[in-house]
C-alpha cells in the first residue's frame, strides 16, 4: 500500500470516530520540516502520527521530533500499515 492510500485510511478513520486532526503539511517556506504527517487528539491525548509504508524509514528530524513530542508528555510514532489494526484497538 502507497503512502498516500494509507494516509486517505487513517485520515477517513480518524473522521469516523470524531477525533480532532489535522494533515500536516511541510515543505513552504511556513512550515517546519519533520512534523509527523497527522497531528490528532484522542482522547484527550495530543499523538503525533508520522505514516509510513511496511518498509519506508522515518528521517532523523522526523526521529527527533518524535521524541520531542514524547518528551512533552505526548505520544508520537510511526504508524504502518501492518500495524493499523493493532492501532485501532490500542487507541479507540
Amino acid at each position: 500500500m502507497r503512502e498516500n492510500q494509507f494516509q486517505a485510511k487513517v485520515i477517513k478513520f480518524l473522521k469516523e470516530k470524531e477525533a480532532w486532526h489535522i494533515k500536516y503539511w511541510a515543505g513552504s517556506q511556513f512550515t517546519k520540516e519533520g512534523i509527523p504527517d497527522i497531528l490528532a487528539c484522542i482522547d484527550g491525548t495530543f499523538h503525533g502520527i508520522e505514516l509510513k509504508t511496511d518498509v519506508g524509514v522515518a528521517s532523523k528530524l522526523q526521529v527527533y521530533n518524535i521524541r520531542k513530542i514524547k518528551d512533552s508528555g505526548g505520544q508520537a510514532y510511526i504508524l504502518r500499515p501492518k500495524d493499523f489494526e493493532a492501532w485501532k484497538e490500542r487507541w479507540f
